[in-house]
């Protein structure tokens, strides 16, 4: 699930990237394309783990599909 545009389905590639706050952005957008959106949820803190382990969370989310959000993001009161 985007935020710009909702549910991308397909060959898709997910950039996670550490944002120098303690938040990450993720990204996804079609393999190939120049235009990328940001994942529901996103920016999301970098949990204790660490970068890596989130998007390997974030990858686990996105292939299981069913409209998958940034996982560990906060959600709003």
């Amino acid at each position: 699930m985007t935020v710009q545009v909702g549910v991308i389905t397909g060959d898709l590639t997910v950039t996670t990237t550490d944002q120098g706050d303690g938040t990450a952005r993720v990204g996804i957008r079609y393999t190939g394309a120049d235009e990328g959106y940001d994942l529901e949820g996103s920016p999301v803190p970098i949990p204790p783990h660490g970068l890596r382990s989130l998007h390997r969370a974030v990858l686990h989310a996105v292939r299981e599909g069913g409209a998958a959000e940034t996982p560990g993001a906060r959600t709003p009161p």
